[in-house]
């Protein structure tokens, strides 16, 4: 093999150009990388959940004056400001205590809902339950009504129907005995409330 001297070498090509693109390249991957991320994590971070039913968006359409299909979401920054997202883009804010207090307003002129009923009457029966000594069984939701047990021992059924009346009767088959109240249907069952002695 003969020996070269660096002037015999062939001279090296600067690859330079070639490594300025590549490294081009790169950096344009990395920052279409990182934008898809940021946006990514925009839209993880979006209050564009939509968890607002009907009747939210009934309620709000009332005190903005709006169509309610006009209303995306809402979302309270910073527990003071409630922001209103409009489907076109826009938002509208409101001072979080007057926007409540509206909301109640409005609350009290629509009829109570399927769940707030069953939410009440709940309350309702718990409170029963304790002052009388009681259990009950699993609530069927859709007509709001239990098996009550004292000592596991079962002593009736007691409900509430649509026209808001409590009954009460003391057997699967036997019949029912509406009351004005919750405490005259357990009553009907033969329960008193347990006197301190």
């Amino acid at each position: 093999m003969p020996h070269t001297t660096p002037a015999q070498q062939p001279p090296i090509r600067c690859a330079l150009p070639h490594l300025k693109r590549i490294a081009a390249d790169e950096q344009a991957i990395a920052q279409e990388e990182l934008n898809q991320y940021v946006a990514e994590q925009a839209q993880a971070i979006a209050p564009t959940t939509d968890f607002l039913t009907s009747r939210d968006r009934h309620i709000i359409s009332e005190i903005i004056q709006i169509e309610p299909e006009s209303i995306r979401t809402l979302w309270i920054e910073g527990g003071i400001t409630v922001w209103v997202q409009l489907v076109d883009g826009g938002r509208l804010a409101f001072e979080r205590d007057w926007f409540a207090s509206r909301v109640a307003e409005v609350k009290v002129t629509l009829p109570e809902t399927p769940r707030e009923r069953n939410e009440r009457l709940s309350e309702e029966l718990e409170t029963a339950c304790q002052k009388y000594g009681l259990t009950h069984g699993e609530v069927d939701w859709l007509s709001f009504s239990t098996t009550l047990y004292v000592n596991r021992q079962r002593i009736g059924f007691l409900g509430c129907n649509l026209q808001g009346q409590w009954y009460s009767r003391q057997s699967q088959l036997g019949g029912s005995r509406t009351a004005v109240d919750i405490d005259a249907a357990i009553a009907l069952l033969g329960v008193r409330e347990t006197v301190a002695a």
